[in-house]
C-alpha cells in the first residue's frame, strides 16, 4: 500500500525525489552505451525523462520547475568556475582567430535557424526553432535561456508554448552529437588528412600554449662576472629566470642575490627557454655537471598554496629567500608552468617548486599553507555566495536600445558570468572561489542530470506524437541543417583560407558546439593535446554567446 502511494502521490516530496533519481539513473545508464565509439553521456537523461513522461509518470509542476532551475544553476556555475581562470588567456596569441571562427559558427547557426523557421515552419513555432538551435548545437544552457526569455515574452501564452523549446531540443539533439563527428570525418576525407602528420607538424609549434620552463646547468666563464654578485648579472632580475643552486669547488649551496660568482662555478637556472638562451650568452656554456645529482642537503619539493593570507601576492613580495632561505623556481597552475616573476600573483591551488634544505622548505610550506586537506575539501560558503550573486545578476533587466524588451542573462547566463569573474579573481578576503576537480564534476553532473530530467518529464507526453505524427521529421531535417551548415562552412574556411591544423579544427568544432563527446572522439585519433587546447580556448565565449543568441531570437522575432 505504502509503495503504491509512493509511486502515485504526486504531491509528496518523496515521490518527486524518487522519480527524479530514477530518471537520472536510467538515463545515465542508457547514455553510457556506446555505438561506434559514440555515446550520449548525460544527454541520455533527457530521453529517459521523455520516456517517463510519455507513459504518464511525472512530478508536481512547482517541484519540477524548482529542480530544473536549481540543476541548471549548479551546472553553469561549476562550468564558470572551471573555465574562468583561463578565459582571458584564451584570447591571447591564436585564441582570437579561434574565437572569431567559433563566433562565426554560432552566428551562422542563428542565421540557419531563422532561415528554416521562416521557410519551413509556422510563425508560432519560433520557440520550437530556438529549441532546435539548442539541441542541434548540443547546448543545454541556451535552451534554459530561451525558456526564460519565452516566459517573459509569452505572457498568457506561456502554458501553451513552454513545451516547444524542449521538444525541439529533444528532436535535434541526437543528430547534433552525431553531426559534429560526421563533419570531423568528412573534413578528414575531403582534405586527405593524416592525423599523425598533423600532430607532428604541431609538435614544432608553440601555438597558444604557454612557453614551457626548462632547466640548464651553466659554467661561469665570462670574466666580467668573476667576483660579481648573482643579483648583478645583467637581465636576470626581469627575465623570469631563477638561479637556485651554485657549485663552487665541489661545495653546493643555495643561490642568493649576494652570492659571489667565481671562474668555473656551475649554476642551475630555471626559466623560459628563450631567456635561458640569453643567460647562456652572458654567463657561459652548458656544463656536464648536473647540480640536481650532486649529493647535498639541498633538495626540491612541491608546495601547495592554500593559505588565504598569501593569495594575490607575488613570490618576490613574500621574500621567501630572505626569510626562510629557500628559492621558488616554478609555479604550476592548471597543468601550466609559469615563470617566477613579479607579474604572477599566487592563486589557491598553485603548486610551487621550492628549493632549499628540508627544514627551510617546511617553514616556507607553513607560510604558503601546503594543506592537501584544504585542496580536497570544497569551500561551501563561496559556492552559495557566488550562486546568490549569479541569480541577482541573471534576473537583472538590461535595457538595450532597439530591442522591444529588456534582456536578462537569466539563470543560465548570470551564474555563468559571475562564476567566470569570481574564479578569475580567485579570492575576495577569506572567500576563495576554488572547487576541487572531484567536487566540481559531481556538482556539474548532478546539476545537468536534474535539468535534463525535468525537461524530459515536461515534454514527454507530447514527444512521440510530435515526432511521428506532427512536424517531427521536418524538425529533424531542420535541426540537421542547423548542425551541419555552419560547421562545414567554417571548417572549409579554416583549412583552405587560414591553413589551420586539422587537429585544431577538430577542437574548434567541438568547442563551438560545447560538445564533449565530439572532443573525446577527436582525441582518439592522435595523442596530441591540440583538440583539447582549441576546445578550451573557444568554450567560454561560445557558451556565453549561445545563451545570449537564444534569448535574442525570442525577444526580437517572437
Amino acid at each position: 500500500m505504502w509503495l503504491k502511494q509512493l509511486f502515485t502521490d504526486t504531491s509528496s516530496a518523496a515521490h518527486a525525489l524518487m522519480i527524479l533519481a530514477l530518471v537520472a539513473a536510467v538515463g545515465l545508464a542508457f547514455g553510457s552505451i556506446r555505438v561506434f565509439r559514440i555515446h550520449l553521456g548525460v544527454a541520455g537523461v533527457l530521453f529517459a525523462g521523455l520516456a517517463f513522461g510519455h507513459f504518464g509518470i511525472g512530478i508536481n509542476h512547482e517541484v519540477l520547475d524548482f529542480a530544473r532551475e536549481f540543476g541548471l544553476i549548479l551546472f553553469v556555475y561549476t562550468i564558470g568556475i572551471q573555465v574562468g581562470p583561463g578565459f582571458l588567456a584564451s584570447l591571447r596569441r591564436n585564441g582570437l582567430p579561434l574565437n572569431l571562427m567559433a563566433a562565426a559558427i554560432v552566428l551562422l547557426g542563428v542565421a540557419t535557424t531563422l532561415g528554416v523557421w521562416a521557410a519551413f515552419m509556422d510563425r508560432a513555432d519560433l520557440p520550437a526553432a530556438v529549441g532546435l538551435f539548442s539541441g542541434a548545437t548540443t547546448n543545454t544552457p541556451s535552451l534554459a535561456a530561451a525558456q526564460e526569455a519565452l516566459r517573459d515574452k509569452a505572457g498568457a501564452r506561456w502554458d501553451a508554448l513552454r513545451v516547444l523549446p524542449g521538444l525541439g531540443y529533444a528532436v535535434a539533439y541526437p543528430f547534433g552529437v552525431v553531426g559534429i563527428i560526421l563533419t570531423i570525418l568528412l573534413a578528414r576525407r575531403v582534405f586527405k588528412i593524416d592525423p599523425e602528420a598533423e600532430a607532428a607538424a604541431l609538435a614544432t609549434l608553440r601555438g597558444g600554449e604557454a612557453e614551457p620552463l626548462a632547466t640548464v646547468n651553466l659554467r661561469v666563464t665570462n670574466p666580467n662576472l668573476f667576483g660579481a654578485r648573482l643579483g648583478e648579472v645583467p637581465t636576470l632580475a626581469a627575465s623570469g629566470v631563477v638561479v637556485s643552486r651554485i657549485l663552487h669547488n665541489n661545495d653546493l649551496s643555495l643561490a642568493r642575490p649576494d652570492s659571489v660568482l667565481r671562474e668555473g662555478d656551475v649554476i642551475l637556472a630555471v626559466g623560459p627557454r628563450p631567456q635561458l638562451d640569453q643567460l647562456r650568452l652572458i654567463v657561459g656554456p652548458d656544463s656536464d655537471v648536473r647540480l640536481t645529482e650532486v649529493p647535498s642537503p639541498i633538495t626540491a619539493r612541491r608546495v601547495l598554496v592554500t593559505r588565504s593570507g598569501v593569495l594575490g601576492e607575488t613570490v618576490p613580495s613574500l621574500k621567501l629567500r630572505e626569510r626562510f632561505g629557500v628559492s621558488v623556481t616554478r609555479i604550476e597552475r592548471s597543468a601550466v608552468e609559469l615563470p617566477v616573476t613579479g607579474d604572477v600573483r599566487l592563486a589557491f591551488g598553485d603548486r610551487l617548486t621550492v628549493v632549499g634544505e628540508e627544514a627551510s622548505i617546511a617553514q616556507a610550506g607553513r607560510e604558503l599553507g601546503d594543506s592537501i586537506k584544504k585542496m580536497n575539501a570544497p569551500q561551501i560558503i563561496p559556492v552559495f555566495v557566488g550562486i546568490t550573486l549569479g541569480v541577482i545578476f541573471g534576473t537583472m533587466p538590461i535595457v538595450v536600445p532597439g530591442l522591444p524588451g529588456a534582456v536578462k542573462l537569466g539563470l543560465a547566463g548570470g551564474p555563468l558570468l559571475v562564476a567566470i569573474v569570481l574564479s578569475r579573481l580567485g579570492n575576495v578576503g577569506p572567500l576563495v572561489w576554488y572547487l576541487p576537480t572531484s567536487a566540481s564534476l559531481v556538482l556539474r553532473e548532478v546539476g545537468i542530470a536534474l535539468f535534463l530530467a525535468c525537461v524530459g518529464l515536461k515534454a514527454g507526453d507530447k514527444f512521440v506524437a510530435t515526432l511521428l505524427h506532427g512536424h517531427g521529421l521536418l524538425w529533424l531535417a531542420c535541426g540537421a541543417a542547423i548542425t551541419l551548415l555552419p560547421l562545414l562552412a567554417v571548417a572549409a574556411f579554416a583549412r583552405l583560407v587560414w591553413k589551420m591544423n586539422y587537429l585544431t579544427i577538430c577542437g574548434l568544432l567541438s568547442g563551438s558546439m560545447t560538445d564533449p563527446p565530439a572532443l573525446a572522439f577527436a582525441t582518439t585519433m592522435t595523442a596530441s593535446e591540440a583538440p583539447s587546447v582549441a576546445y578550451a580556448t573557444v568554450y567560454p565565449m561560445t557558451m556565453i554567446l549561445r545563451v545570449l543568441c537564444a534569448q535574442l531570437m525570442i525577444l526580437l522575432f517572437m
